[in-house]
């Protein structure tokens, strides 16, 4: 079997994690060991014609896997989650790209509202450590019980998605439903995106 050359591999991981890092302005997300990575290859045909999906190449290859499908609809069903004692933030030694507080506020969203985020994508390429959608992006691990055990440190350097669980939480605010807060968060950031994780739509009778 053929072996790929080591600095031809650790040249192309090097470009993928700085083009991540920039869409993001902050670090690559590290990877769950138990989320695999979504396949960003998926084909246009899958979608029917017509359809957003048919008709805009982001949409088109951010088609959830069956897998992904099970694993979004088993950490929806743990939301609200209200937690009493939630991890220290993992801020680092320097400004996040938003205020902390800002950041704070996105964390504790993503932990007390997986119903939501885990059905909202996000997009800034981080299907490429492993993530699902938003929640994925401020949450790494839960207990059995739903309380967060580690949070995903990605959260707290990615201005895109601090941006999108904001916007999430402020309409969710305003009453917006799960479905509601999905097709608004694509129509902000879908036209100006260059990727989108493969998450799950909200089922039809799903509501916050």
């Amino acid at each position: 079997m053929a072996r790929m050359n080591p600095k031809a591999s650790s040249l192309a991981a090097a470009i993928a994690i700085g083009l991540l890092s920039y869409a993001c302005g902050g670090s690559a997300p590290s990877a769950p060991p138990s989320t695999p990575a979504a396949d960003a290859t998926t084909p246009a045909a899958a979608t029917s014609a017509g359809t957003p999906e048919a008709t805009n190449p982001v949409l088109a290859r951010a088609v959830p896997t069956p897998e992904i499908e099970a694993m979004t609809k088993a950490v929806a069903a743990l939301g609200p989650h209200k937690q009493a004692n939630l991890p220290p933030i993992p801020f680092r030694g320097y400004a996040p790209p938003r205020p902390p507080d800002v950041v704070t506020a996105a964390f504790v969203f993503a932990a007390e509202h997986p119903e939501i985020t885990s059905y909202v994508p996000c997009f800034c390429g981080c299907q490429q450590g492993g993530h699902k959608g938003n929640h994925d992006c401020f949450v790494r691990s839960r207990a059995a019980n739903g309380d967060v055990i580690e949070w995903e440190e990605h959260g707290v350097e990615c201005a895109v998605c601090i941006d999108v669980a904001t916007r999430s939480r402020q309409l969710m605010a305003s009453g917006a439903s799960v479905q509601e807060i999905r097709a608004a968060i694509e129509k902000e950031f879908v036209p100006t995106a260059q990727t989108m994780t493969p998450t799950p739509k909200p089922p039809a009778a799903h509501s916050h």
